[in-house]
């Protein structure tokens, strides 16, 4: 064992008894961040339009700043992008990242030098409770390789901008840079194909033990690894990988597929990183659940998803949270954004500490008959059903059918790439509709009452959502396929690959 991975044991000690402090205060530490947020914010033209001199309470707080997301919120964050100064939050940003909005085109959001550090202490703790709790601190002695945006960064009112995983690259830590792939040069390259497959060729022969990115783009690596390498799998190319990291979308639709092509079941560490924030981490290899950041510069809060689209829907913060109840996630940070909706839901498997799970996006779901189906029941329901059967997913998406042919009632259309389709594809297919039936009783009522007839797959020929993604522009990085979708944009695009 190296030196490195020995004072790593010694440092991760050290952290796990900081978070063991941070967990058994979570509800103090967010009421601190809260009066720091609004007293340093409160001479913004934000604070100002606010009255954040007025705002002693969460109650009071409520009744000043309403709910917004990133569209509504616009017109102060174009002010800072154009490098006006302190109008979300004192001074001007340190960073823009820039992401693809649904509506409003490019998104930028600002990243401030206070909230900067908590992106990168965010992860490094990440990896330092894994060594605390398993003792496995070997892949520090090997290299590392973590597939992200391009590091290459513009600049937008003299403001440096880019990817968030381009902008975090600036900033690992040195004691890492050794170990770290790719390549400065090869991270620059901006086609994401023709980046992967300069990975392929500068990593095959290196001692890879640590991979983080997306799972998607980490499977497509991984098949081009196996491809220059005559089909070995990974454990062959790297006998010394231990550990991968991942995040943006959930793990479980992929894990069967991605543990065959490796050729073991690999320990795993999930984060929950966003251009907003760095919101929560696995933190137990033994526990359910992300550990929520309390004590980053957020201040959260919740909103009940049946509630969302509601006029004045149920705010609450930290102490109020229930267990086993989907939240839309708001953030007030200290970047400057203020009850912001991310669009991301969430709901609490533990309150001591206090820990999530993802379970999907507020508009990303079916509700085309009053059904309200969400991305964590599509992939439960799916999994399900694809476990029995020893089935393995490369990727699906689902959207209603309105306009059925004549004489047909409407269904939801499953678009499936399988690595091995279904002998019997009817089969499964009611097998995914009755689980998915029994996770939500409106679709369940709409079944039963034949407003509905089960769901039906459209399996799809190999590598069809990433000729999709690639027809969109949107090939690797941090982009992801929507699972849900509540119009047939996506399902359209997908037709001319249906089997």
């Amino acid at each position: 064992m190296g030196l490195k991975a020995i004072l790593s044991k010694v440092f991760a000690a050290w952290v796990n008894t900081d978070l063991n402090r941070i967990r058994k205060n979570a509800v103090q530490l967010q009421q601190k961040t809260f009066e720091y947020l609004v007293h340093h914010a409160q001479n913004t033209a934000f604070g100002k339009d606010h009255n954040f001199n007025q705002v002693k309470t969460y109650e009071d707080f409520k009744k000043y700043v309403p709910i917004r997301d990133y569209e509504e919120l616009s017109s102060y964050i174009k002010r800072t992008a154009n490098g006006e100064a302190d109008v979300l939050w004192p001074g001007k940003p340190t960073y823009l990242t820039k992401t693809s909005g649904t509506t409003s085109g490019v998104k930028y959001i600002p990243i401030s030098k206070e909230s900067m550090p908590e992106h990168i202490k965010a992860a490094r703790n990440a990896l330092l409770s894994y060594i605390h709790e398993t003792g496995k601190s070997d892949f520090l002695d090997g290299k590392m390789i973590f597939l992200q945006g391009s590091p290459v960064l513009a600049e937008k009112a003299g403001i440096p901008t880019g990817r968030l995983s381009g902008i975090v690259a600036h900033h690992v830590p040195a004691y890492l840079q050794k170990n770290r792939l790719p390549s400065y040069e090869v991270n620059c390259i901006e086609d994401w194909e023709e980046k992967v497959d300069a990975i392929v060729k500068e990593t095959a022969k290196e001692d890879m033990r640590l991979i983080s990115g997306i799972p998607p783009w980490c499977q497509m690596y991984f098949d081009r690894l196996s491809a220059i390498s005559g089909g070995k799998k990974i454990k062959d190319i790297f006998p010394n990988f231990k550990l991968f990291v991942y995040g943006g979308v959930n793990f479980e639709p992929y894990r069967s597929r991605m543990q065959e092509t490796i050729g073991f079941a690999i320990d795993s560490i999930e984060t929950y990183p966003a251009s907003e924030g760095f919101i929560a981490f696995q933190d137990s290899q033994k526990e359910k659940g992300l550990l929520l950041l309390v004590n980053s510069g957020i201040f959260y809060e919740f909103i009940p998803t049946d509630e969302y689209f509601n006029e004045n829907p149920t705010r609450v913060s930290l102490q109020d949270v229930e267990l086993d109840k989907n939240y839309a996630l708001i953030l007030n940070t200290n970047a400057g954004l203020w009850g912001y909706s991310l669009g991301d839901t969430v709901k609490f498997v533990s309150r001591n500490p206090y820990k999530i799970l993802v379970t999907g996006r507020i508009k990303h779901y079916i509700s085309a008959f009053g059904e309200h189906v969400i991305g964590e029941e599509v992939e439960q329901a799916l999994m399900s059903a694809a476990n029995q059967e020893g089935i393995e997913i490369v990727e699906f998406t689902v959207a209603p059918q309105v306009n059925p042919q004549a004489n047909q009632l409407p269904y939801h259309e499953w678009f499936i790439e399988f690595v091995t389709e279904p002998k019997d594809l009817k089969s499964f297919s009611l097998k995914v509709d009755k689980a998915l039936q029994a996770k939500n009783i409106y679709y369940f009522d709409l079944i039963d009452g034949n407003i509905l007839q089960p769901l039906i797959i459209q399996s799809l020929k190999k590598d069809a959502f990433i000729n999709y993604m690639r027809s969109q522009g949107k090939l690797g990085g941090q982009n992801k396929v929507p699972r849900l979708a509540n119009d047939r944009k996506i399902a359209d695009g997908l037709k001319e690959y249906i089997l």
